[in-house]
C-alpha cells in the first residue's frame, strides 16, 4: 500500500516513478526484482530500516523540497562502488564514469605511477583510478573538509585506502612535493556559469554544494586555472583530463592549444553524444 500511495504520489509531483523502488531497495531487504514483479505481497514479513513513519516524511521531503533521494538514504551506486554522499559533496553521476574508462584507453599507465584527482568530493573519481591501478598512488584533494571526510570513509569502505593520500586545500596547492612526477591529473571541477545556477533543476540548486557547482561568470575559472597551473605538475607525456559542460569544449581546447605546453588535444563525448570530457597530453 505504501509504494502505491509513494507511486502515486511521485506521478502527481513529476518525480520520476523509479525513485520509490530505489528508496525502498536501500532501506528494506526487496531488491530490484522482488519489487518489479510486486512479489513481496505474498511475504509475511519486510525488513525496514526506518519506520513507515519514517520513511513517509523522508519521502514528503522529496516531493515537496526537491531533495535528491540520494541524500535521504545516504548512498549512490557508482561504477561498481556503493559511496556514500551528503549534501557536503556533490552527487556523483553516471557520465563521469566514462572519466575511468577514457583514462584506461589512454593506455599511459605505468607501474607506480602518481595520479591526481582535484576536487574529489565523494572520492568517486580517485577511488576509480584506484581499483583500476593498483599499483598507483592516488592524490585527492579538495578545499571542504566535510567532502574529504566522506571520500575518506568512501576509500575505508571500498578497500582502496591503502593507495589514496588526502588534502585539503585548492586544486594543485597542496601538492608541491608532486610537481613534475605526475602521471595524469583529472577532475571534474565546477563548471557552471553563476547566473545559470538558478536555472538547475531544484534538486541540484537547492540542495548540492555551490562550491561544486559554480565556475565563475562564464564557468571556465576553474578549468583556465588547471590549463594552466598543470603543465608544472605533469611528468612528460602525463595525462590531462577534466569533464566539462555542454558548449564549453570547443573554448577549452583554445585554452590548451594556447599554452602551448599540451599536446593530443582530443574532445570525447558521453553517452549521450554531448562534447563531455577533454583529454591532453603534456609535451
Amino acid at each position: 500500500m505504501w509504494r502505491r500511495n509513494a507511486i502515486n504520489n511521485a506521478i502527481a509531483a513529476n518525480v520520476p516513478v523509479k525513485e520509490v523502488d530505489w528508496l525502498l531497495q536501500h532501506i528494506s531487504d526487496l531488491d530490484s526484482l522482488t519489487l518489479r514483479l510486486e512479489s513481496f505481497k505474498t511475504r509475511s514479513t519486510i525488513l525496514l530500516q526506518k519506520s513507515i513513519e519514517q520513511i513517509t516524511i523522508l519521502w514528503q521531503k522529496r516531493l515537496t523540497e526537491h531533495l535528491p533521494v540520494q541524500y535521504i538514504v545516504g548512498r549512490v551506486s557508482w561504477r561498481n562502488f556503493e559511496l556514500d554522499v551528503s549534501p557536503s559533496v556533490l552527487i556523483p553521476r553516471p557520465e563521469t564514469e566514462l572519466i575511468i574508462d577514457i583514462v584506461q584507453q589512454a593506455n599511459c599507465y605505468t607501474k607506480d605511477s602518481q595520479w591526481v584527482d582535484l576536487g574529489t568530493g565523494s572520492g568517486a573519481i580517485a577511488l576509480g583510478l584506484a581499483s583500476v591501478f593498483p599499483d598507483a598512488i592516488i592524490h585527492a584533494v579538495d578545499c571542504s573538509e566535510a567532502a574529504l571526510a566522506i571520500a575518506k570513509t568512501n576509500a575505508v569502505k571500498t578497500g582502496l585506502i591503502s593507495q589514496i593520500q588526502f588534502y585539503q586545500g585548492s586544486w594543485w596547492t597542496p601538492l608541491s612535493h608532486v610537481k613534475g612526477k605526475v602521471q595524469g591529473m583529472v577532475s571534474n571541477p565546477p563548471y557552471i556559469p553563476s547566473s545559470q545556477l538558478p536555472q538547475l533543476q531544484p534538486e541540484v540548486f537547492e540542495h548540492e554544494p555551490h562550491l561544486a557547482l559554480d565556475g565563475g561568470t562564464d564557468g571556465l575559472d576553474a578549468i583556465r586555472y588547471l590549463v594552466k597551473a598543470s603543465p608544472e605538475y605533469l611528468t612528460s607525456g602525463g595525462l590531462w583530463l577534466i569533464e566539462a559542460m555542454a558548449g564549453q569544449a570547443t573554448t577549452v581546447v583554445e585554452m590548451l592549444s594556447q599554452q602551448k605546453e599540451y599536446e593530443n588535444i582530443k574532445v570525447i563525448c558521453d553517452l549521450r553524444g554531448i562534447e563531455r570530457f577533454i583529454l591532453a597530453f603534456r609535451h
